[in-house]
């Protein structure tokens, strides 16, 4: 048992281990502590035993005197004690939760298409708080109790080993009681833990979907799903309080065993002359002294139990490891350094895509792009089989490429491969001739400007959310960004202007605004390649074409990626590449594929014609 303990406790040994000098320190204020905890009833008894020679006034104030000296003593170093050891949780935590945290943001899409965030909220919460509670008051009461029973056991037998023996009759038992006790305390603990991060993960989902609750007047089917996990969270909170109400009344009968055992078998000794009174009393003393050590037992398993119950749920995130991550052998990429005080020009990167094939290998996609392209041409479809089929394409540093097809043909799939948010084959995507896994991820994503088809803000500012990703960004440079991205005009409206708060996920912004501060912060970071994957879906033709006139002089000498739906969007540029079922099937100009093409010609009419439908 207790090496399995230590195995489970194994994760956290990186955490303490900046510590051990510190823990050393608590555990000599401990000891210190323990020494005037234990040395009250010694004062006592050699005072009972002193005062029945004669009572003076001069013995009672030395004996007084000395109490109180231990008591202050035994204060100041539980004090430092409780300073030094919850101290270092506090650190430990601190470094936990900053790794946990930077795990998260390391760990590949899969994870979390796995995972409900509601479920991980509750471990970097919940669970973190039990482990926090294990490595604090779980170590300094477990620390302490066993000092305390080992220093005043080693006292009661040296004042009579038979009443020690008696006071210990019942120990095997109290200790099989706290070991079933115990694994019981686990089991329902990690239930508990289980139920609340259904719970989390209940209440996340609903209030991020609120206007959609309402919308469809779902309001009490949600609150009585929601009411139906709180019971069944009720029910397993009652099952560990039944088990936890048993324990403690256990514990203090088998406790009011001993002492009348004691009492009977002490007074008798007593009588007998085998002992005196004030070893008696100090007997007693330190019987009293150790109901509490034996009672916090019961608490400090339970912490032990619900700290190795949560560094579990937590271990299982900290062990997963990134599907995406730097190839050992990856280099350095540097931007452009500035030049007597003028920043060069930043020129765009070729991108070359080699007989690429992709598919997710039985990973739920369920991502907005991800299942876009893996639904096609029904839910039914395989998300093994094959995404993307023999892609090859070479786009010229600083050109201008759009990509257009059906829903569900790839588009997205193929843009999120450039900067590895999915994981494409080996020697399969190429920038500037040099393999994409030979990059750092960071230098990689640095140099490129995404603009997803699902637009996420923060609950922060618009200027902070225009800037996010860029360390320093003058206020000239964003509004800047903000006029490229058809956007100022709109922001000058508010009253804040760019300290409008845009609320969680930009819920005070309309879609095309969140759409036009996504294409914002993508030109703010002055990046070699842009990518737009559908970002002008949200917002009306007249809009379009002021943001595309616009974005083609900011976009000038960069390389470009566009992907959308309507060919207005992308008849300007340098080429044109038609996928369909995750195949090139036709490419060119504009010009060219109304000529030449099939589908592409097809795909102008349809539009034109849904244009004048609008407008009648």
């Amino acid at each position: 048992m207790a090496m399995k303990t230590w195995q489970d406790l194994r994760p956290l040994f990186p955490y303490l281990r900046p510590y051990r000098q510190r823990y050393l320190l608590g555990l000599g204020s401990l000891l210190a502590e323990v020494f005037f905890w234990v040395a009250v009833p010694q004062i006592i008894r050699f005072a009972i035993d002193d005062l029945t020679q004669g009572v003076t006034s001069d013995k009672l104030i030395q004996y007084a005197a000395l109490l109180f000296v231990a008591a202050l003593c035994k204060g100041f170093f539980l004090y430092w004690t409780r300073m030094i050891i919850i101290g270092i949780s506090r650190d430990a935590e601190y470094a936990l939760r900053n790794d946990l945290y930077r795990h998260l943001t390391r760990l590949s899409s899969s994870f979390f298409q796995r995972n409900r965030v509601g479920d991980i909220m509750s471990r970097s919460t919940n669970d973190l708080n039990a482990v926090r509670m294990l490595l604090g008051p779980g170590i300094m009461y477990s620390g302490r109790t066993l000092v305390i029973m080992a220093g005043a056991i080693a006292i009661m037998a040296h004042i009579s080993p038979k009443l020690t023996l008696y006071t210990f009759t019942l120990a095997p038992i109290i200790a099989g009681i706290v070991v079933y006790f115990g694994k019981r305390i686990h089991h329902r603990f990690e239930a508990i833990q289980a139920m609340m991060s259904d719970i989390s993960a209940r209440v996340q989902e609903s209030l991020a979907g609120i206007r959609v609750l309402r919308a469809y007047a779902q309001e009490e089917s949600d609150l009585a799903q929601f009411q139906m996990l709180n019971r069944d969270f009720m029910e397993r909170n009652r099952k560990l309080i039944r088990v936890w109400g048993m324990f403690y009344p256990i514990l203090e009968v088998l406790m009011g065993l001993v002492t009348v055992t004691v009492l009977w078998a002490g007074g008798r000794e007593v009588a007998r002359g085998a002992i005196t009174i004030g070893d008696f009393v100090a007997f007693n003393v330190y019987m009293a002294q150790l109901a509490w050590p034996m009672v916090a037992l019961g608490w400090v398993v339970n912490l032990h139990q619900r700290g190795l119950a949560s560094l579990k749920r937590l271990d299982t995130i900290l062990s997963e490891t990134p599907e995406i991550a730097d190839d050992p052998m990856a280099h350095f990429i540097s931007m452009p350094a500035p030049k007597d005080g003028v920043a060069e020009q930043i020129k765009g990167a070729s991108i070359e895509f080699r007989n690429l094939s992709f598919s997710y290998n039985g990973v739920p996609a369920t991502s907005a792009a991800a299942l876009s392209e893996q639904s096609g041409k029904g839910s039914h479809s395989r998300s093994d089989r094959r995404v993307l089929k023999e892609i090859n394409l070479l786009i010229p540093a600083g050109s201008t490429v759009a990509i257009v097809g059906p829903t569900g043909c790839g588009k997205s799939t193929l843009v999120n491969l450039i900067p590895r948010l999915f994981e494409a084959p080996t020697g399969s995507i190429l920038i500037d001739g040099v393999e994409i896994h030979q990059y750092r991820l960071a230098d990689l994503r640095r140099m490129i400007g995404f603009v997803p088809q699902e637009t996420f803000l923060f609950s922060e500012t618009i200027r902070e959310n225009i800037a996010f990703g860029v360390e320093q960004s003058s206020e000239e440079e964003v509004r800047q960004a903000a006029e490229v991205a058809g956007l100022l005009s709109d922001i000058d409206d508010f009253p804040r202007g760019f300290e409008t708060m845009v609320g969680e996920r930009g819920i005070t912004l309309s879609g095309g605004q969140k759409q036009r501060a996504a294409i914002a912060r993508a030109v703010v970071r002055d990046p070699r390649i842009v990518i737009l994957d559908d970002a002008l879906s949200s917002v009306d033709t007249y809009t379009e074409e002021l943001i595309l006139t616009r974005l083609q002089s900011a976009l000038r000498g960069r390389t470009a990626v566009v992907i959308s739906h309507r060919t207005s969007t992308v008849k300007h540029a340098d080429l044109i590449v038609v996928l369909v079922d995750g195949a090139i099937v036709e490419r060119g100009t504009h010009a060219e594929l109304m000529q030449h093409g099939t589908y592409y010609p097809e795909l102008y009419q349809k539009q034109l014609l849904e244009e004048e439908l609008e407008k009648a």
